[in-house]
């Protein structure tokens, strides 16, 4: 089989490049081109584009990059319809992939011999935002694969539209490195910060996060996670004179060892959550108070945080718009530094575990994925 995946950033490489070893196991014949990075490099295949090609964020760096975005579509479309995949599977990414998966429902209505099927790992997450999208995905998508258990009742009873929960790839790498990763003692002397993967968020959130673990440097060691994708030389600014280290492909081995950790939203805050260690998820917004009106009104879901949305309640305490400062975030640094709201943490991520489920997630997905369209061939 011939699969063409697309990803606009580094989760999205991550996962893609399990994905696709996985199929590569099942399917011995498979074929890869895809929009990626490094590691689905390293599985094999051919890559068209670097997903740093691909990743702007907020809407003045996308208007800046906007002859480089329609380029890099443009070129994937005509890719595509060169190529012909049996299939073309999307991670995440749906500003970019909504509009590849709309082209190729376009095409296959005009022609008999462009069929590939449209396979979305790792589903938009409309449930927060731009819920009307699921009538593109209704249209463009020929089956969406969940990583969220949450996103099953959202999409089969609110938008009646069937998915597949295949388990959590985040879960899968966690217990992997838990199973193989030589044992690191937990130490009650580390702070871990992630402070976000694009360069933006690290400018808003990092500066803060510094200040608020300062009166603790005497008694802590304080250590970044680099982020992939992100130079050494561009956090040099804000960590100069800080006593704050950088490390980089580290931070599960960061996590396993750390005590505490204060997190921007994202993978990072189940990664932290999986790996036991109390955080502080905070997220710096512009103009938070007109934020805060927009995340009541416009926003559809009561946290931000994985942790929060899969454990269906508060587990990690979420710091955004005008609750983003440095007083709050101290505070809340302390609370889980020792005492009882550490242990309520502690065992609020157990139930995240237990939601999470125990099915490896790409393996999953690709025998799904290889079986429709086997079913697709045998029925042509």
């Amino acid at each position: 089989m011939k699969y063409y995946l697309i990803v606009g950033e580094a989760s999205g490489d991550l996962h893609a490049s399990h994905l696709m070893q996985s199929l590569k196991n099942a399917d011995p014949k498979a074929e890869f081109r895809f929009f990626g990075g490094d590691l689905m490099t390293a599985v094999g295949g051919t890559r068209v584009r670097h997903y740093r090609d691909l990743a702007f964020m907020g809407v003045i760096p996308v208007l800046l990059h906007l002859p480089t975005i329609l380029k890099n579509m443009s070129f994937c479309k005509q890719d595509i319809l060169s190529w012909q995949p049996d299939c073309v599977i999307l991670v995440d990414y749906p500003g970019f992939n909504l509009k590849i998966a709309k082209f190729i429902h376009r095409q296959r209505q005009k022609s008999n011999h462009f069929r590939p099927a449209v396979y979305y790992y790792i589903s938009p997450k409309i449930w927060a935002w731009k819920e009307h999208r699921i009538k593109n995905i209704r249209r463009d998508v020929d089956e969406l694969f969940s990583i969220l258990p949450f996103e099953v009742d959202f999409f089969e009873k609110r938008h009646h539209y069937p998915i597949h929960y295949v388990g959590n790839p985040t879960a899968d790498e966690v217990r992997q490195y838990m199973l193989t990763a030589p044992r690191a003692p937990r130490t009650t002397k580390t702070i871990a910060l992630l402070a976000g993967s694009r360069q933006q968020e690290i400018k808003d959130n990092l500066p803060a996060m510094i200040e608020a673990v300062r009166p603790y440097m005497n008694d802590y060691r304080v250590v970044l996670a680099g982020a992939p994708g992100i130079e050494a030389a561009y956090y040099e600014p804000f960590l100069r004179e800080s006593g704050v280290e950088v490390v980089f492909n580290q931070t599960f081995r960061l996590l396993s060892q750390a005590h505490a950790a204060l997190v921007t939203s994202g993978t990072a805050t189940l990664e932290t959550a999986l790996f036991g260690v109390p955080q502080v998820v905070c997220y710096k917004l512009p103009l938070p108070k007109v934020a805060r009106v927009v995340r009541r009104y416009l926003i559809k879901v009561s946290y931000i945080s994985l942790v929060n949305l899969i454990a269906d309640r508060e587990v990690v305490t979420e710091l955004l718009a005008d609750t983003f400062t440095v007083s709050h975030i101290r505070r809340e640094l302390e609370q889980i530094l020792d005492g009882p709201r550490r242990e309520q943490m502690l065992e609020g991520y157990a139930e995240v575990w237990r939601r999470l489920g125990d099915q490896k997630a790409p393996d999953n997905a690709a025998n799904i994925i290889i079986n429709l369209l086997n079913n697709k061939l045998s029925k042509s």
